[in-house]
């Protein structure tokens, strides 16, 4: 690319470090990279910076933690970078109306779906959790409404039929890192088009909660199974079994004909913890009891008798 741009960076979790690298890495000059402040983390609860501040340090770029970007003394530092775009991914702060204006060319931020659907936080454990068989990544213009802009750029890729939240979100964030590129590049030689999002399709993507892991066997073992996908590596969907709660890593839809309640455990053995559900039923796979680590679940069913036990 001839015309280097200027750019601001901001990003907090993992899935921003291939964007970050890419862009740093490229004939593109990083003035600076924004990311949360440090937080309390571990048993400990000792404060530990973002991956993102963690990388941007390895790589020696300058980097900016404001609480907030509200502050006005905050947004005239921005102005005083003079960044030509800014690209957002996964930062986790809103973006006020000054700092959206900032940036000579706008703000681009890296989606993990294929807008307008699941706009939101949790897009990809929503695909998941729907069933869905394709997402991708968006590239899209900020705007102030919640992931609303035009879109510049997409990547579709399937959803394997096993595939867990955290896999998917660390393919994507590989594309996102190879798609930038390609966006900044249009940018900066002036052939950038978006497309307005059409508002009749779009759908969200609310953050998770941890509520929701509980498990509800009378769902169909397929709603079960995507659950357990979806919140995969968290909040991890649960269960109580023999009055302690049973977090369920991995599991697989097997037919069953109608039978005992939902919840009940049918059978245990070597290929795992076979459970009915309101619609054929689910084996367990992988397993962590409550205050121990995640294990096989045929080691966890040798260690005490479950057949006809009722899980909930």
């Amino acid at each position: 690319m001839s015309n280097q741009l200027a750019v601001a960076f901001a990003g907090t979790p993992a899935f921003a470090l291939p964007a970050l690298e890419a862009i740093a890495t490229s004939s593109n000059r990083i003035v600076a990279v924004y990311t949360q402040p440090d937080r309390p983390a571990g048993r400990g609860r000792k404060l530990a910076a973002s991956p993102v501040r963690q990388r941007a340090a390895v790589l020696g770029l300058p980097v900016e933690q404001p609480a907030t970007l509200g502050d006005p003394a905050v947004q005239a530092r921005l102005a005083a970078l003079a960044p030509d775009v800014l690209v957002v991914v996964a930062y986790g702060l809103l973006l006020p109306p000054a700092i959206l204006a900032t940036p000579r060319l706008g703000c681009l931020n890296i989606h993990a779906s294929l807008l307008p659907r699941w706009r939101g936080a949790a897009p990809v454990q929503r695909a998941i959790e729907a069933g869905d068989s394709t997402t991708g990544i968006s590239i899209m213009r900020m705007e102030a409404g919640l992931d609303t802009g035009p879109v510049m750029l997409t990547e579709a890729t399937p959803i394997g039929a096993r595939e867990t939240a955290g896999e998917l979100l660390e393919r994507l964030a590989a594309a996102g890192g190879r798609l930038i590129l390609a966006a900044l590049d249009a940018l900066a030689d002036g052939t950038a088009r978006f497309l307005a999002q059409d508002p009749a399709l779009a759908t969200l993507a609310p953050r998770l909660r941890k509520a929701e892991a509980r498990i509800d066997w009378r769902l169909p073992a397929v709603a079960i199974e995507r659950q357990v996908r979806a919140f995969n590596p968290w909040p991890v969907a649960d269960t109580r079994c023999g009055g302690q709660q049973l977090r369920i890593w991995q599991a697989r839809v097997a037919p069953a004909a109608a039978g005992p309640a939902p919840g009940t455990i049918l059978a245990s053995g070597r290929d795992g913890i076979l459970v009915m559900t309101g619609e054929e039923a689910l084996v367990v796979e992988r397993v962590q009891p409550e205050g121990r680590r995640p294990m096989n679940a045929p080691e966890f069913a040798r260690a005490r008798p479950l057949d006809g036990l009722v899980l909930g």
